[in-house]
């Protein structure tokens, strides 16, 4: 698989994958340590990563997944366009315990307060690097994921669940891993860069 294929076809997978077999844990290392390749401010390298596999503990993510996914859904009319996204959306909160691996991505320390838009960037922006190196790995090897926050409106319940010092550690992101089902691996949907792309002044 060349770069640009590699890059054009990592897409969040959510129907695709397979949740009858099981994921090594030497891949899921292999791809961490090209996660840990990416850069972050400073070079401080704060992620921190807790692979969940023991399926009662998944289940209680998932219940709290679930009524995350529903608040995020409340009060909202989707666009015809997006009820696909969607429906792939409730399928993964409906199955997300049977997911083989669930990798909850941390980052050390709280959010900065005040929530500035430059302390926010720097802190997101040190640890959601890592993410991407580990989804474009994930692909390089047959694997499936997404970036998930869902659990995110619960994660004092979560960080008590799996031990996590909340007052010290942020959950930023959870990527479900499984291998992937067959399908199409073209390159998504995209308006082109031509039509979002200003030159020297926003017009």
């Amino acid at each position: 698989m060349s770069g640009t294929e590699l890059l054009t076809t990592t897409r969040s997978i959510r129907r695709r994958l397979d949740l009858s077999r099981p994921v090594e844990r030497r891949d899921l290392l292999e791809c961490l340590d090209i996660a840990v390749q990416a850069p972050s401010g400073s070079n401080r390298q704060p992620w921190r990563f807790l692979i969940v596999q023991d399926g009662d503990t998944k289940e209680r993510i998932a219940g709290y997944y679930r009524k995350g996914f529903a608040a995020n859904l409340s009060g909202r009319t989707p666009r015809p366009d997006q009820l696909g996204d969607l429906a792939s959306g409730q399928y993964l909160a409906e199955h997300l315990a049977e997911v083989p691996a669930l990798v909850v991505v941390c980052s050390l320390g709280r959010l900065p307060e005040p929530a500035s838009a430059l302390r926010l960037a720097s802190f997101y922006g040190s640890v959601y690097p890592a993410v991407w190196n580990f989804m474009l790995a994930l692909r390089a090897r047959g694997l499936g994921s997404c970036l998930t926050t869902a659990h995110l409106a619960y994660e004092r319940e979560i960080a008590e669940l799996l031990g996590i010092p909340f007052d010290e550690v942020t959950q930023v992101a959870m990527v479900p891993v499984a291998h992937l089902l067959p399908g199409s691996d073209g390159p998504g949907r995209r308006v082109p860069a031509a039509e979002v792309t200003m030159w020297d002044r926003w017009v």
